[in-house]
C-alpha cells in the first residue's frame, strides 16, 4: 500500500465512528479487568487518580521504582513485580508515564507483560475516554484530528521526500489509533541533519528556547565555529543562567559573537504568564510568573540563515513573529512539530502560506516527542 492509500484509509473513518470508537476503547479493553492500576505515580499518574476518584474508580495500587514503598494521595506504591504478583491476573495495569525522558512505551508495556500481567494498556485509551483531562500535551481525541482531513491531506502533500511521508502516516496512525508500534525509530542529530541543514561560514543563527544552551553548542560545533552571529532567545531563569554561563565558557572570540536574551518567542511583544523551573519543560502561557515574549521580527533587524523554534507550543506563534524574516531571507527552518496534536500538519501549512519555494522534510528525534519540521529553501 502507498503512503496516499495509507493517508485515505487512515482518514476514511467518519467523525461520528470514531468518536464511539475513542468512548468505549478503554472499557472494551478492561471489560474482563476487575480493579486497574497506575503504572506511574508522577504527575500525569495523579492527575488520573483524581479523575478516576469523580468517577467512583479507585486504582488497587500505584506502580513506581522510584517510589515503592510509599503512599501517593492515599493510594499504596508498588514495584513492578510486586504489583504483578498481587494483581497482574485480575487488574488492567494503565502505563501512565509520559515524560520525554521515559522509556519508549511499547518496552514499558512489555516489561509488565513479561512478569505475567494479562491485561497492559497505554494510557492514551483511558484519557480518551476522559476528555476533559485533553489535551495533555500532544494526546488528544483522535476524532478531533478527524475534524481537519483537508489540512492533514494538504500537508502530506507536501513532504519532499519518502521517508517524511512514512514518518507522517507514522505520527498520524499513533494520533489516530493510538499505536506505538507503528512509530519508527529515532533519527540521530536532531536539528542538525547533514543532507538538510546547509551552512555558510557567514550564517546567522538564531535559537528561540535555547534552554540551557545544549542546541546553541551543537550549532557552534556543526559548522566548526565558523559563523557571523548568534540568537538565543530563553525565558525560563534557571535555563537562561546556565545558557549564558556556557557562551561565558565558550572561546572569546566565539561568545563575542552570541547574543542571549531572556525572552520568550512569540507574535508579539507582551508579557504573558509562565511555568519556570522545569526544565527544558518550562512553558509559557500558563503559570504565576511573567515573562516578556517578543516579536522576532522586531528583535533582529540582519539576515538569517536557520531558526530553530523549540517553544513548547508556541511554535505557531513564533513563525507568526517571523514573518518579515522568513520572508525576506528565505532562511532553513527547524521546528518542533509535536507539542500539540495538530502542530504535524499546521506547522508546515504555515510556513507554506508565508513563503513558497520551500522543501519540507518530517525527522523523528524521540519516540513521540522531538519530531522536527524542517523547511529547507530549494
Amino acid at each position: 500500500m502507498s503512503a496516499s492509500e495509507e493517508l485515505e484509509a487512515l482518514l476514511s473513518e467518519s467523525i461520528e465512528g470514531c468518536r464511539a470508537r475513542e468512548q468505549s476503547a478503554f472499557d472494551r479493553i478492561a471489560v474482563s479487568a476487575t480493579s486497574l492500576v497506575l503504572f506511574g505515580a508522577g504527575g500525569l499518574g495523579k492527575k488520573l487518580l483524581r479523575r478516576l476518584r469523580q468517577d467512583g474508580v479507585e486504582p488497587v495500587g500505584f506502580v513506581d521504582n522510584r517510589l515503592a514503598g510509599r503512599e501517593v494521595e492515599g493510594v499504596a506504591v508498588l514495584t513492578p513485580a510486586e504489583a504483578a504478583e498481587r494483581w497482574g491476573q485480575s487488574a488492567v495495569f494503565v502505563v501512565s508515564i509520559w515524560a520525554s525522558w521515559a522509556d519508549a512505551m511499547k518496552d514499558q508495556i512489555q516489561s509488565l507483560r513479561h512478569l505475567g500481567c494479562r491485561t497492559v494498556v497505554s494510557v492514551l485509551p483511558l484519557l480518551w475516554k476522559y476528555p476533559d483531562l485533553l489535551p495533555h500535551v500532544q494526546i488528544d481525541l483522535p476524532s478531533r484530528a478527524l475534524e481537519h482531513k483537508e489540512k492533514i491531506r494538504r500537508a502530506f502533500d507536501l513532504w519532499a521526500d519518502e521517508d517524511s511521508r512514512g514518518e507522517f502516516i507514522a505520527q498520524l496512525k499513533w494520533r489516530l489509533q493510538g499505536d506505538f508500534d507503528a512509530l519508527r525509530p529515532p533519527v540521530a542529530d536532531e536539528y542538525w541533519q547533514k543532507d538538510l541543514v546547509r551552512l555558510s561560514d557567514e550564517a546567522v543563527y538564531v535559537d528561540a528556547g535555547a534552554c540551557d544552551g545544549d542546541t546553541l553548542e551543537q550549532f557552534v560545533l556543526f559548522v566548526h565555529g565558523d559563523f557571523r552571529r548568534a540568537y538565543a532567545f530563553e525565558p525560563d531563569a534557571g535555563n537562561f543562567a546556565a545558557l549564558r554561563k556556557r557562551v561565558e565558557q565558550m572561546p572569546a572570540a566565539t561568545a563575542q559573537r552570541v547574543q542571549v536574551m531572556p525572552f520568550a518567542v512569540a507574535e508579539g511583544n507582551y508579557d504573558v504568564s509562565f511555568s519556570g523551573g522545569a526544565g527544558a519543560s518550562s512553558a509559557a502561557g500558563s503559570g504565576s510568573e511573567m515573562v516578556r515574549c517578543v516579536k522576532l521580527d522586531d528583535a533582529i533587524r540582519e539576515r538569517v540563515d536557520l531558526i530553530k523554534y523549540d517553544i513548547e507550543g508556541f511554535e505557531l506563534l513564533g513563525l507568526q513573529g517571523s514573518r518579515r524574516l522568513i520572508q525576506d531571507f528565505r532562511p532553513s527552518l527547524a521546528v518542533c512539530a509535536y507539542h500539540l496534536q495538530s502542530h504535524l500538519w499546521e506547522i508546515p501549512l504555515l510556513i507554506a502560506s508565508l513563503q513558497q519555494g520551500y522543501r519540507f522534510y518530517l525527522r523523528p528525534h524521540g519516540q513521540i516527542w522531538e519530531t522536527v519540521c524542517y523547511a529547507v529553501p530549494s
